[in-house]
């Protein structure tokens, strides 16, 4: 594991570690030997070339065609510096990065340590149960689906960390109850587009908050990425996220700020059934489309600034003028509503 490719680019765990080192990452020596003594390639269904250059790569791919990714090992390092972690600590870990980040805790936890993954997809589920099975582990790993923190009770030792892998708005309700004076939560909190990476340690019943700066995670529901980006919820998320996002930057007019939280308010108040669109869908259901319908009728304000709100969520509409245009040159015209 020490040759570098013809191509250049890193190939071996210990040149990555001291690429992570001399670009400030901070490394302690258990780190290092928990990273160098866990296989990457155990855990993913593709190549790795791209974790040695230092980016995420991806583990699985879910039925409904969403990428799941173990992210880049500098965020990985990076995260394990501010958890703390300690011999024999119970880690909860919201989101198993399948399977690859609870073989490195274990690693660090060692044979006295216990790490649980609760895991809400299921097939992400099976993916880490399969991988983990080959894992030879230290200490005790265990791996959950979301229900059955209903069981939360059965825990012989209290949680003494919790790191969450995917963007969440609010701490679960559970860790409200199961997590003692002195545990502390590790996530990014946020919304999909972008979240801030907190540490929130519980004192008294209450949250004190580390802001560790600013991230980008995907969604810690799987099932965000799986949804067709016209569910009127799912456009909802995007623009509150991007008003949030704009106006951190830019100043925006009064009245388009008011416009944008009225068609937020609008697209919330939709039917929940409403039909999806598809790869069959035509072009007129698509104008009739009650989400379609709700924006055209907002484009007078909505067209100046969409080029806006479409590069900050990579949501690439097509032009609303040219879907009522016959000459339009779109064959099948809805490819282009997908992100």
């Amino acid at each position: 594991m020490n040759i570098l490719s013809e191509s250049g680019v890193l190939s071996s765990i210990d040149d990555l570690l001291e690429n992570l080192k001399s670009s400030g990452v901070k490394l302690d020596k258990n780190v290092e030997s928990a990273f160098k003594s866990v296989n990457i390639e155990d855990f993913v269904d593709y190549s790795v070339e791209g974790f040695w250059q230092d980016k995420p790569v991806t583990f699985m791919t879910t039925m409904a065609g969403a990428e799941k990714n173990i992210s880049a090992p500098h965020m990985i390092a990076t995260l394990l510096h501010h958890l703390e972690i300690r011999n024999g600590q119970h880690f909860l870990l919201i989101g198993s990065k399948g399977g690859y980040l609870a073989a490195i805790l274990d690693q660090l936890l060692g044979i006295n340590g216990i790490v649980t993954i609760i895991e809400p997809h299921n097939e992400v589920l099976e993916h880490t149960i399969d991988t983990l099975e080959k894992y030879n582990s230290k200490g005790i790993i265990r791996v959950l689906s979301a229900s059955s923190m209903d069981y939360f009770e059965d825990f012989e030792k209290p949680v003494d960390r919790v790191l969450i892998t995917g963007a969440i708005r609010e701490i679960p309700e559970f860790l409200e109850v199961i997590l003692q004076d002195g545990a502390f939560v590790l996530g990014p909190f946020g919304g999909t587009i972008q979240q801030r990476l907190l540490k929130r340690e519980k004192n008294f019943n209450q949250w004190l908050d580390t802001d560790l700066g600013g991230v980008v995670f995907g969604p810690m529901d799987t099932f965000s990425a799986e949804r067709n980006p016209l569910d009127p919820y799912v456009l909802a998320e995007n623009l509150e996220d991007s008003l949030t996002l704009m106006s951190d930057i830019i100043e925006i007019n009064e009245t388009i700020y008011q416009s944008i939280e009225q068609l937020i308010i609008s697209l919330r108040e939709l039917p929940r059934d409403i039909p999806p669109i598809s790869e069959e869908t035509s072009e007129e259901e698509i104008l009739e489309h009650p989400v379609m319908d709700l924006i055209m009728s907002e484009m007078e304000w909505l067209a100046p600034i969409w080029p806006i709100i479409s590069h900050i969520t990579s949501m690439d509409l097509v032009s609303f003028e040219d879907l009522g245009d016959e000459s339009s040159s779109m064959a099948g015209g809805h490819k282009d509503l997908v992100p």
